[in-house]
């Protein structure tokens, strides 16, 4: 809901300070949040790595050698130098979802919305993504029915519970 995927049955939606009503509405928002989905199959759809985080710097019209830079030090940042032309579809469960985090973050989102960020990863590539995100400088909304997760990287902390928050 809050980049407009789904709108709410009841209630209103306000973000960065402005009431979020119709498609136009979320169109800043999306230009400022970036979403990782719970499964990264679902977010990587290009052949390579580099092609993945590159598409949305292109699409916003940066241009090729500014790119292919921003491709780089995003790779590096996640510790995944050399990974630009590995196919994505060949990558471990862990490696996927740090290459669809370095899709979001080319984008240098404002908020991340993550959604079950550690699920389906082994203890290794959890540690190795809690580390990641403990350097980001954004704010992180996520999402986990992880407390482990939840406990060592958030500052709050709030419950939904038999469909009420608690």
């Amino acid at each position: 809901m809050i980049v407009g995927l789904l709108r709410p049955s009841a209630g209103s939606i306000e973000i960065f300070g402005e009431p979020r009503v119709e498609e136009k509405d979320f169109h800043e928002v999306r230009r400022r949040v970036g979403l990782l989905f719970q499964d990264a199959d679902d977010q990587l759809f290009c052949p390579t790595v580099a092609e993945d985080v590159a598409f949305g710097p292109m699409n916003i019209g940066r241009t090729r050698e500014q790119t292919r830079q921003l491709v780089d030090e995003t790779l590096a940042r996640l510790g995944l130098e050399g990974y630009q032309n590995r196919i994505t579809y060949r990558l471990s469960g862990g490696e996927k979802r740090l290459v669809a985090l370095a899709t979001v973050l080319a984008m240098a989102p404002d908020v991340l919305l993550l959604d079950e960020p550690a699920s389906g990863l082994d203890r290794k590539s959890t540690r190795r993504l809690l580390d990641v995100l403990l350097q980001l400088p954004q704010s992180m909304i996520v999402v986990s029915h992880d407390a482990a997760f939840v406990d060592e990287l958030s500052t709050a902390r709030v419950e939904l519970c038999n469909g009420k928050i608690g």
